[in-house]
């Protein structure tokens, strides 16, 4: 190979290389949390979180049952109403609805659903399951919720495996 050939390659792999680099951090940029709310002030515009970021949630067991903890980012709430939870044994098997305990949320006019109760500060829902599920049991967990500055997030449906 002559060598202003390989002078090419070099410099092609060193713009690769940088370009990789300035891709990434503008990627990861756009994911670290905002403070105090979601509005992107470079831009002078609302930009929704990616999901992780407004609606972290922790799943942990209970005697007998579940506690699933979630935290909002701020200016981000969760709908009460859209909460469901379900077990599902296996691969094809029908859902079974689970019964839950949440605590009252604030009251609230929403501009997508009317009258709502919704949940801005850390909500704890306690699961409890009937019988001891199958090794491939999951819980589907059902959840929505919105950015006060009027972006409402799509309805989530997440399968959590009880038996990683």
């Amino acid at each position: 190979m002559s060598s202003w050939f390989r002078q090419i390659l070099r410099i092609l792999g060193v713009l690769t290389a940088t370009a990789c680099v300035l891709f990434s951090a503008s990627s990861n940029a756009q994911l670290q949390p905002r403070s105090g709310s979601s509005l992107d002030s470079s831009l002078g515009q609302n930009r929704p979180l990616a999901l992780e970021l407004a609606f972290p949630y922790f799943v942990s067991t209970s005697g007998g049952g579940y506690e699933i903890v979630w935290t909002p980012a701020p200016g981000h709430y969760l709908y009460r109403h859209a909460f469901a939870f379900s077990l599902v044994e296996n691969e094809g098997a029908n859902p079974q609805n689970l019964s839950f305990e949440i605590p009252d949320g604030l009251k609230k006019t929403d501009q997508f659903f009317g009258d709502i109760e919704s949940y801005y500060d850390s909500v704890k829902v306690e699961l409890r399951l009937e019988n001891v599920p199958e090794s491939e049991a999951s819980l589907l967990i059902e959840f929505q919720g919105c950015a006060d500055w009027g972006f409402c997030y799509p309805p989530q449906r997440v399968l959590y495996p009880l038996n990683p």
